[in-house]
């Protein structure tokens, strides 16, 4: 049986990635400089594909890029992950809480969870810790929704590597995860949106205690309405061609 070869990503595709993961990583630290011929120089390209990958970070929250001092990774400050935490604790949650109903399938959530356990290192928690939120949303029937948050993942990531650095936490989120999912595949819709709202909201609290999040962001007994604002096809019911 002949394999068929893994597809090379393009150039541009592969120096975006790698730039990702080292500011994700803390191996690129917010505020410091990239400069396109030293990148250029590292990743063996032209400065072409750097240029294209520096411009999708930016469109994407990660870096910044000014007249005057070039190209920086973005500054995370109280303010900032105010404003990315806002967003996620009022839509993720209620992602969660719809992929409930829907009886969706969680078992990216759970191999995610597994190799969050099994990371031996900063990177690979990283990764698998936002590869579960996002198991835990985009199942939720709606795909606007979780384009939405597919728009803030990398900031709020940006967020968590530097509250990392300075405070690692990962085994209390890691306990706080597995709450979730319990509640999740225990079919309890409203208690796993609550668990994921507390779970949120304490994090940036630990990691910003300046930042002041939305008026229900505190709210972690948070009352939910008794059913969604707009029909939820169950997933085990969907037809085909339906969103």
């Amino acid at each position: 049986m002949t394999s068929v070869p893994t597809p090379i990503p393009s150039r541009t595709q592969y120096v975006l990635e790698e730039i990702k993961r080292r500011i994700l990583t803390g191996r690129l630290t917010p505020g410091q400089a990239l400069v396109e011929t030293d990148l250029a120089a590292q990743f063996g390209v032209s400065k072409t594909p750097v240029r294209e990958a520096l411009k999708t970070l930016a469109g994407t929250g990660l870096v910044v890029m000014s007249q005057y001092k070039g190209v920086t990774v973005r500054m995370v400050d109280a303010d900032m992950a105010r404003e990315v935490y806002d967003v996620r604790l009022l839509l993720e949650p209620e992602a969660l809480r719809r992929a409930v109903w829907r009886g969706a399938s969680l078992d990216a959530a759970r191999d995610a969870l597994t190799r969050a356990d099994e990371a031996t290192d900063t990177a690979e928690r990283s990764l698998t810790n936002r590869e579960f939120h996002r198991a835990l949303y985009l199942p939720c029937g709606n795909p606007l929704l979780g384009r939405m948050l597919d728009e803030v993942r990398d900031q709020a990531a940006l967020v968590s590597a530097v509250a990392w650095a300075a405070d690692p936490s990962w085994e209390q989120e890691a306990s706080e995860h597995r709450e979730i999912l319990r509640l999740a595949l225990a079919g309890d819709a409203d208690g796993a949106a609550r668990a994921l709202h507390a779970h949120i909201a304490s994090f940036v609290r630990r990691a910003f205690p300046g930042a002041e999040l939305g008026a229900r962001a505190g709210l972690e007994a948070q009352e939910f309405p008794e059913s969604p604002a707009v029909p939820v096809v169950p997933a085990a019911q969907k037809e085909d061609g339906q969103a």
